[in-house]
């Protein structure tokens, strides 16, 4: 048998090794036929139409509805309600507007030492009230700050105990966070950044740092944008104060200005447009950060003396005790009463540069006093030969007056040192992206 076998495969093997083509084109015609045939047995099957139906009826029993009600009785709803406080608030007005029925509640709130001091007649901030289905007061807390430069916050907690309510003030540490922000100018910067919910401290610091490029007061175009990243300062999730503006772009008359926070190891930190070129200049572009020009570098009718002369610097006006600043590093050269200036300030920088500061109410430094760029030197006043409240600010160089707007654009800029110029780029890379996500969220939600 073995025999036979080898003698047939012997033969066959060649003749496949030979017609590999006759060998395919059989077992497709196998397959074809197989094919073939299973549809056909396939087809002799009844029709599905034909084949009879049957109803089949079963009775089904609910489940008991009393027990799951008796479960939805037992189970209670906590609810939940933030609101903000007026300086009018009595203990039943808030806890009206955060919708509680609850007169020991009212009576508790009414005579707390605690809440009376930190939380009655004070004035925007946020309370949060947990009530339970019936509209009692659980719980209710609030969180504040106790100073700018705070790194903790003072939570005030009353709650429902068995024994009745209690309260108790608790400190926590501060958490850092970040917020984006855009908006479009149609009136001023102000108006905008209202618009926008952006904190006051954010909208002057969006001023400040363009402020060597931009004219706030007279080159704002109606379709201006601007997009924001900046710090925030949170407890339990709540935004308590915005920080330092991390990043910002304002796009104005077709042109867009950027700048970002950046800090070198060792080094101050400062705002540099995305390019690495520092915003910090040698002089700032005002002496205060919230003003309005009143009168300009140019001639002007004198309103006391009542003739027409030179006005050989600017004026700011504002409410008598607005913060006044240095515009630049320097060293007190004068501090007290002179003339017609009232109480002023001289201030000497490099290069025999002066900056003066006039009518002030308050004068903070004295003589002799090294002074940086920003820090708080005097307060707006009305003294010496002043018609109302308002600074007189003067720039002189060797002695000659020069106009401080001028001064300001003028004075030069720094860029990245070459040894952080890499954790710049990635910084900068960064808040690329940021800023194009504020945009693009403001472009959606106006469409």
């Amino acid at each position: 048998m073995k025999n036979g076998l080898a003698t047939v495969l012997d033969s066959v093997v060649p003749f496949l090794r030979r017609h590999p083509k006759r060998l395919t084109a059989l077992l497709a015609a196998v397959l074809l036929c197989g094919g073939g045939g299973a549809f056909a047995v396939a087809s002799l099957g009844p029709d599905v139409s034909d084949m009879p139906v049957r109803e089949l009826t079963q009775s089904v029993t609910p489940l008991a509805l009393d027990t799951q009600i008796e479960a939805l009785d037992l189970h209670r709803f906590n609810l939940y309600r933030t609101e903000t406080t007026r300086s009018s608030d009595t203990a039943r007005s808030l806890l009206d507007r955060l919708g509680i029925a609850d007169t020991a509640a009212v009576a508790y709130l009414s005579r707390d030492a605690r809440v009376r001091q930190n939380l009655l007649g004070r004035a925007g901030r946020l309370v949060t009230a947990e009530a339970a289905d019936d509209h009692s007061l659980q719980r209710l807390s609030m969180r504040w700050i106790t100073s700018p430069d705070a790194t903790v916050f003072q939570r005030l907690v009353v709650e429902r105990t068995p024994q009745g309510f209690t309260s108790r003030i608790e400190q926590a540490p501060l958490t850092a966070g970040s917020q984006l922000a855009s908006g479009v100018i149609t009136s001023s910067l102000f108006a905008a950044t209202d618009d926008a919910g952006l904190p006051e401290s954010v909208a002057s610091q969006i001023a400040e740092m363009f402020s060597g490029d931009i004219d706030f007061r007279s080159a704002l175009r109606r379709g201006d944008r601007f997009s924001v990243v900046y710090e925030t300062l949170e407890a339990d999730g709540e935004v308590l104060r915005a920080g330092r503006v991390l990043s910002a772009e304002f796009a104005n008359n077709g042109k867009v200005f950027q700048s970002m926070w950046f800090q070198e190891p060792g080094q101050k930190g400062g705002y540099y447009g995305l390019d690495g070129q520092s915003l910090r200049r040698a002089f700032l572009a005002s002496p205060m950060e919230f003003s309005r020009v009143t009168s300009g570098f140019a001639n002007r009718f004198h309103p006391i003396l009542k003739q027409w002369r030179a006005h050989l610097g600017v004026d700011y006006g504002a409410p008598t005790g607005t913060a006044v600043r240095t515009v630049g590093d320097g060293v007190v050269e004068f501090a007290g009463v002179q003339n017609g200036f009232g109480n002023v300030i001289y201030v000497k920088h490099r290069n025999d540069m002066v900056t003066v500061y006039a009518h002030l109410s308050r004068i903070l430094v004295k003589k002799g006093e090294r002074v940086e760029q920003g820090q708080h030197i005097g307060a707006v006043g009305a003294t010496g030969w002043a018609t109302g409240p308002h600074l007189h600010f003067e720039f002189r160089v060797n002695g000659e007056h020069q106009d401080p707007m001028v001064m300001a654009r003028q004075a030069e800029a720094g860029t990245v040192s070459a040894a952080a110029k890499a954790a710049f780029e990635r910084q900068a890379s960064v808040m690329r992206q940021l800023l194009a996500t504020a945009g693009a969220v403001q472009q959606a939600s106006a469409q």
